[in-house]
């Protein structure tokens, strides 16, 4: 009876532990809100090469694998893939991120920012400043500008290491 109750207990805390661990590699797309168009209808800059390359973040949880695609987009993979190209707003560094493999457009807003020591500083856009029905880019893109210096604009921060 004991041997029972104690295989049972290490099948839930394995269960437990797998679901940890598929939310946690969630995270780079769940804690964004789904938008219906991108930031911008076309890249504003050409890839960034220092992006390119395999990324984990500091606490370990997420890992992320930038490609090059062409001379402005990337193909990321990180739980899925998605075609990102920068789309830069007032001069602020934001990146469109779309779901590929999906039955209609599902788009992500990223702020990005890479610091002298190289790590990846990403943070999403708050669906609260700029809604999820916001019909079109270039109301999109005002929202942005608009609300730039507001603190609640952007969601959590998660800093991303460069593997060697």
């Amino acid at each position: 009876m004991k041997g029972e109750q104690n295989m049972n207990r290490v099948r839930l805390i394995s269960r437990t532990f797998t679901f940890g661990i598929v939310v946690a590699a969630c995270c780079f797309v769940i804690s964004s809100c789904v938008y219906h168009v991108p930031i911008t209808s076309k890249a504003t800059r050409k890839v960034d090469t220092r992006l390119l390359g395999n990324w984990t973040s500091k606490d370990g949880k997420t890992k992320m694998k930038v490609v090059k695609l062409d001379d402005s987009t990337y193909k990321v993979s990180s739980n899925g893939d998605y075609l990102v190209y920068h789309s830069d707003v007032a001069g602020t560094a934001f990146v469109s991120v779309k779901k590929l493999k999906s039955n209609k457009p599902e788009y992500y807003y990223w702020i990005w920012k890479l610091s002298d020591d190289g790590t990846l500083i990403l943070r999403n856009v708050n669906d609260k400043v700029v809604p999820d029905n916001t019909k079109d880019s270039a109301s999109v893109q005002e929202l942005l500008k608009k609300n730039l210096q507001n603190p609640a604009l952007f969601g959590n921060e998660i800093r991303m290491t460069k593997d060697k």
